[in-house]
């Protein structure tokens, strides 16, 4: 049976990634998710913020600016409990690479094309196989256009896919005016791959306390649909390849994921609450229904249920809204 895939022209032993979670801070548990069979590891994120932070710190000691870094240091979220910081992930990077034989993917979360993007090249020279940006903005200003959100998307990734020798994918939202000519841009502009999707953590409020709080629940199987969704109208359509993350907790949602037209999938939720052996236990399920249904490959299903293929591809678009909606039924 051949579980092997391509993604970011990267040969993967089979298409199950462990997607950026806090695992990734240990180098025993990477070790571990390579034994239960991760093909690859994804990096939690370093955020322009934190390496925006050390800047400042940089030049408060060159310069003795205790008020001024006081100051500035209060418009950034207090990220001293994530992660290690840019040094400490740099050499988590090198690290990790010694410790395991899969490929190590790193991710930086950035808005903007500053300085920052510099430590893409560092996290390349730290020995990362791929790079996964993770772009998370929320738009807020009511004379921004979507052209220019989108173009902005864009002049990022072609500044940092440009100072790059290894792949660059780039992990994207579903909010956008036409998601389709965008993945056709974030392509042309160097993007080897895009991740589908990253979710949005919509804060809560505390009645009692008039606080808003941050809110954090576990992906569920049922968010898998919207990017099975896009996967299956992008697939053979944008020469990039395609990694789904989020709702993906089972080797049915990863055979689903593979026949949209997705070369791997990235899970977390699945293995933080089912433990990292889970993934082994994905794996074999994945074997016995290839089995079962006479499989041999999973190139042999990539792609077999996207637009382009299925018999009624209206199946994806407006027929089946109105099809839908025609078919329940209320109760007398």
């Amino acid at each position: 049976m051949d579980l092997s895939t391509k993604y970011l022209g990267l040969t993967l032993q089979n298409p199950l990634v462990a997607a950026a979670s806090p695992l990734s801070e240990d180098l025993d548990k990477i070790r571990q998710l390579e034994d239960a069979g991760a093909s690859a590891v994804v990096m939690e994120s370093l955020f322009e913020e934190q390496i925006d932070v050390d800047s400042f710190e940089l030049d408060r000691h060159l310069s003795g600016g205790a008020e001024s870094f006081a100051e500035a240091l209060s418009y950034f979220p207090d990220l001293s409990s994530y992660n290690t910081g840019p040094d400490g992930y740099l050499e988590q990077i090198a690290k990790a690479k010694a410790a395991v034989k899969i490929p190590i993917i790193a991710s930086l979360n950035g808005v903007s094309s500053g300085g920052w993007i510099r430590y893409a090249k560092k996290m390349e020279q730290a020995g990362a196989d791929a790079l996964e940006l993770n772009i998370y903005t929320i738009p807020t200003d009511p004379a921004l256009t979507s052209e220019l959100v989108e173009q902005a998307y864009v002049t990022l990734v072609s500044d940092v896919a440009s100072g790059l020798g290894i792949p660059v994918a780039v992990k994207l939202a579903p909010y956008f005016t036409n998601l389709a000519n965008l993945s056709r841009r974030l392509d042309l502009a160097g993007a080897k791959g895009l991740v589908l999707f990253n979710r949005f953590y919509q804060p809560d409020f505390d009645l009692e306390a008039l606080e808003v709080l941050p809110s954090l629940k576990l992906s569920t199987q049922y968010e898998l649909l919207l990017r099975l969704h896009w996967v299956a109208i992008l697939s053979g359509r944008v020469q990039t390849d395609f990694a789904i993350t989020g709702g993906v907790h089972t080797a049915q949602d990863v055979l689903k994921s593979m026949m949209a037209g997705a070369q791997v999938v990235e899970i977390a939720s699945a293995i933080l609450k089912n433990g990292i052996g889970y993934l082994k236990t994905i794996e074999n399920d994945l074997i016995a229904w290839m089995v079962e249904h006479e499989y041999e490959s999973i190139q042999q299903m990539q792609g077999s249920m996207s637009q382009r293929s299925v018999a009624n591809p209206n199946a994806f678009l407006r027929a089946n809204y109105i099809k839908v909606l025609s078919s329940y039924a209320l109760k007398a």
